[in-house]
């Protein structure tokens, strides 16, 4: 039993899965908070354009075709927020990697 905990607790260190889940989770939680930002922040500004007041359920009909453009607007701005987010934690990452090797 202590031999495989031990190559288990290997296996973790190798392939640097404590981290992996650490990312993993703080990944989850600025997903939510970028959501919570685009739906309480973003959205109520935008609100006032769209008919009705409903910027979630905002459709679009086409004969019997009913785009939900609405939804897609708020997944299409946490996806822009997010990868702005994301590259600039990366480039701050990878700024500090180029003036340490030098």
């Amino acid at each position: 039993m202590k031999q495989i905990f031990s190559e288990f607790k290997e296996f973790l260190k190798e392939y640097k899965i404590i981290g992996l889940a650490v990312a993993f989770i703080i990944g989850v939680a600025a997903t939510a908070l970028v959501k919570s930002f685009v739906d309480n922040i973003i959205m109520p500004i935008i609100t006032p354009f769209i008919p009705g007041g409903q910027w979630q359920t905002a459709t679009w009909t086409i004969g019997p075709i009913v785009l939900s453009w609405g939804a897609f607007l708020g997944s299409a701005i946490n996806f822009i927020i997010i990868a702005l987010v994301v590259f600039a934690i990366a480039k701050a990452i990878l700024r500090e990697e180029k003036v340490s090797k030098k």
